[in-house]
């Protein structure tokens, strides 16, 4: 056992763990990690400032698994070492992916760490170091495997002059236990990539994103969307080489790295490192350690993919699942299973909007946060281009779908933007999305097909009309960049691809 003391108390720390801590940080070796991508996703630069000198000691970056997470962690490693000259020893990370030796560490995991490292690695107390102005940076790795970890973080930060970086790929777990952290984190939630990243990983091009990072203000101007739709003609090459890409392989980098391998390689890989660990390892382990039931998760993932970007009812799902499962389900344990995949952030539920004090009946809208989760699940590729769908019309109504689905998914990965979906309620059509910032509403109406018809905007158009929602002009999201035949100055049509470059 390596054996250390701090405080007058002893820290035991078994020598396969510190083999495996002193693994995951080579530069104390004066080594780096190897093989580290050049292209850094659109997280780095907020979560790096924050880092240095944010209000918050610690950020919290959440995504679905395989975004590239632990890539932006290693990057953020590397400039404060290589940009910024911080000496190896004050940085310090850890791997909670895969718990093995950590699992037989008792007590606080983390707090027993953060001892050990302050002992052995940085030789002197987290707070003597920062008050010399040499703070230690702490990276806690997928840390939602550890049940307590939001009262240790809490703990560290109160009486530790730490800056620290907490990523994980459960939204569920992380939240638990949050409220304690009121003030001391700042969280950012990290998806697939946007189109304009899949540009500049594939080399066709690098443009700076179009909705900058001063709010959301700008989003209630309807120049706003007008420039936006110029902005994807100003970046058509760019923009249309991007599209196609994500269209054949989708938004995770995995797919896009590899996009010379064959389809069924990467679905498979799909599969297995990001739909089924989150099924049999961050769903597993239901209220007081009972086990979910794994077949009826791939059931409920399975159903919101064939039904992407739609809002059956409870007893359609009921009589679904019944015949799946040869089993009586009810509508709770769906729906609580439905929650479980949207805290994992793979799918993300979209409610009903409420304007009036009354129950809520309408479904949750379950957008996939990419088209491709759904073509490895099921094995059923559908095309989003023209030329695709020109080749395949009878997929259209399919494709249509999805594209619903790539347009809620994003808009609710947009930070502190309030997005809902409004029912058919009697005499008013359903509108697909409808975007709330502040006392205004932007309705939102996808519409993916080649030609538009008039009466195809009519949901618009309805829901504007009524001053009492105080929607002064609508969203139009469309096929091809000719598509609208509405001439209603109140709506904007642009295309899905011209729509997806906004971040």
């Amino acid at each position: 056992m390596a054996q250390t003391r701090l405080f007058g108390i002893p820290l035991s720390l078994s020598s396969g763990l510190v083999e495996s801590i002193r693994d995951a940080n080579p530069w104390w070796r004066g080594e780096r990690v190897a093989n580290l991508p050049l292209t850094r996703r659109w997280a780095y630069q907020p979560i790096y400032s924050r880092l240095l000198g944010g209000l918050s000691p610690s950020v919290i970056l959440r995504g679905p698994r395989q975004v590239g997470k632990t890539t932006l962690l290693l990057q953020i490693i590397h400039s404060l070492l290589d940009e910024d000259g911080v000496d190896p020893r004050r940085i310090f990370r850890v791997q909670f992916d895969d718990l093995g030796e950590l699992s037989k560490l008792k007590g606080d995991q983390i707090l027993e760490l953060s001892r050990w490292y302050a002992d052995t690695i940085l030789k002197k107390t987290l707070n003597q170091g920062a008050s010399e102005k040499k703070p230690a940076y702490i990276f806690l790795d997928e840390v939602q495997n550890l049940s307590n970890w939001a009262p240790q973080l809490k703990y560290l930060l109160d009486i530790t002059s730490t800056r620290v970086l907490v990523t994980g790929s459960s939204a569920l777990r992380l939240d638990l236990g949050m409220d304690s952290l009121a003030g001391r984190v700042h969280t950012l939630d990290m998806s697939t990539l946007f189109l304009r990243e899949i540009g500049a990983l594939r080399t066709f091009g690098n443009i700076e994103p179009f909705l900058k990072w001063n709010g959301l203000a700008s989003l209630k101007e309807k120049k706003f969307w007008l420039e936006l739709r110029e902005f994807g003609l100003q970046h058509k090459s760019l923009r249309d080489q991007a599209f196609a890409a994500f269209s054949e392989y989708g938004a995770y980098p995995v797919a896009q790295v590899n996009a010379h391998r064959p389809w069924e390689e990467i679905a498979d890989q799909l599969n297995e490192t990001v739909i089924r660990r989150a099924i049999q390892h961050d769903l597993r382990m239901g209220v007081k350690g009972r086990h979910r039931d794994e077949h009826l998760l791939q059931e409920v993932f399975r159903f919101a993919c064939r039904y992407i970007g739609q809002t059956p009812s409870s007893d359609f799902y009921i009589h679904e699942m019944k015949n799946v499962m040869n089993a009586n389900i009810g509508w709770q344990r769906i729906l609580t299973y439905l929650k479980f995949l949207h805290g994992t952030l793979l799918i993300q539920l979209i409610d009903s909007l409420e304007l009036r004090l009354k129950k809520r009946k309408a479904q949750p809208k379950a957008c996939l946060c990419d088209h491709m989760l759904r073509a490895a699940w099921l094995q059923e590729k559908v095309p989003l281009t023209q030329e695709g769908l020109r080749e395949f019309p009878h997929l259209s109504d399919l494709a249509g779908h999805i594209a619903e689905s790539s347009v809620g998914y994003f808009l609710k990965s947009i930070t502190g933007l309030d997005v809902a979906y409004f029912p058919e309620r009697g005499a008013e059509p359903e509108v697909d999305f409808i975007i709330t910032i502040g006392e205004q509403r932007i309705p939102v109406e996808v519409k993916y097909r080649q030609h538009i018809d008039y009466k195809d905007t009519y949901g618009l158009r309805a829901f504007i009309d009524k001053a009492h929602y105080n929607a002064p002009f609508g969203l139009l999201i469309t096929l091809a960049e000719d598509a609208s035949v509405s001439d209603d100055p109140r709506i904007i049509s642009m295309p899905l691809s011209s729509f997806l470059m906004m971040r």
